[in-house]
């Protein structure tokens, strides 16, 4: 089950926030934008894996692609065609699947 957030855009104050808290995203073309580099393809698939489990109970999906040891995230609400609560959300889980926060 989904945990219970807002679909609503979030402020450029609360992005503002969300930003200093998060390890290495940035806001790029309205999307919060993060790449993240592991040791091998094995490992990067496995944080796909284990992020789209967790998105899945989310019910909110990056937009993403992958090359070898790279991952590369993109996340909008396109409900509310900017940054909500869900993609603040998503980033931080996805911090910790990877094992930075």
């Amino acid at each position: 089950m989904a945990p219970k957030l807002e679909y609503r855009v979030l402020s450029e104050d609360e992005v503002t926030r969300a930003l200093a808290a998060l390890s290495g995203w940035s806001v790029v073309d309205g999307k919060l934008h993060k790449e993240f580099r592991f040791a091998g393809f094995g490992e990067a698939i496995g944080f796909m894996v284990a992020v789209a489990v967790s998105a899945e109970r989310l019910d909110h999906h990056p937009e993403w692609s992958n090359v070898y040891a790279t991952v590369v995230v993109d996340l909008i609400t396109h409900a509310v065609d900017g940054l909500s609560p869900y993609d603040l959300a998503l980033a931080e889980r996805m911090d910790g699947l990877a094992g930075r926060s």
